[in-house]
């Protein structure tokens, strides 16, 4: 089925990939090469299925993904990783990577997301919202500080009046989503993007009131080694085809 999907996609996408109908973007044939492409944990899967269908629309570009944490990205960037694009998390990691002058052009918003509490599957400790996360009995894990989840989920918590007893900080959403996954931890707060890229976990959602709305910019990056290929990846994500993927992963659009 994804294959099917991804085909669709390509389908779709050809005549303005092909520079015909789109204001002058390169031909396929022109576009080749390694991709470099920094981003957030939580783009994970989407990306992944993004990156099959840019690859089939351009077939000599080889795209490869450093996902990691947002904070964990921008470090590497300002301090001269190679990277052709990023896509942050958040905006103020992306605002620190704009400041040292490592972005070309301004970042652009391309998807949205939300947290939601993550539980093992069937709940076993009864976790019914935020407030659980001050029970000193229950097994509880948030992302670290200055990683975005963690920034997130800790505003979120304040926004309820509840004090967590955290019991591990992990260094992405991803890696606190596994511990889940495990049955190591009895609730974290991640997105709901990743409560629905597994069957083995449960959501609880968080109040509007109490929630946050993130949003995911992304740009080409001032020393991209590959800058055609990342100005037409940009451009892919944003249009209507990698959108309808990122629609199907949970993500909201901006």
């Amino acid at each position: 089925m994804r294959n099917v999907i991804v085909v669709a996609l390509v389908v779709a996408l050809l005549p303005t990939a092909c520079g015909s109908t789109d204001g002058g973007r390169a031909p396929a044939g022109s576009i080749e090469g390694v991709l470099l492409v920094s981003a957030a944990a939580s783009l994970t899967d989407a990306l992944g299925e993004i990156e099959a269908a840019f690859e089939a629309v351009y077939p000599d570009v080889d795209v490869v993904l450093n996902v990691a944490a947002s904070s964990a990205l921008r470090e590497q960037i300002i301090e001269g990783a190679p990277a052709d694009v990023f896509a942050s998390a958040n905006t103020s990691n992306m605002d620190k990577v704009v400041d040292a002058g490592e972005v070309a052009g301004d970042p652009t918003v391309f998807t949205m997301n939300l947290l939601q509490i993550a539980v093992p599957e069937g709940n076993p400790a009864g976790i019914a919202g935020l407030e659980d996360f001050s029970r000193e009995e229950i097994l509880i894990g948030l992302c670290a500080e200055a990683v975005p989840c963690g920034d997130f989920a800790r505003v979120a918590l304040s926004e309820a009046g509840v004090t967590p007893a955290i019991d591990t900080n992990e260094p992405d959403v991803r890696a606190l989503l596994t511990k889940i996954e495990l049955g190591e931890l009895d609730a974290a707060i991640t997105y709901v993007t990743d409560v629905a890229s597994t069957d083995r976990v449960d959501g609880v959602d968080i109040p509007i009131e109490q929630n946050v709305v993130t949003a995911y910019p992304i740009a080409v990056l001032a020393g991209a080694p590959n800058p055609a290929a990342a100005e037409a990846f940009v451009a892919f994500v944003l249009a209507d085809g990698a959108q309808a993927i990122l629609s199907r992963y949970s993500f909201t659009e901006p």
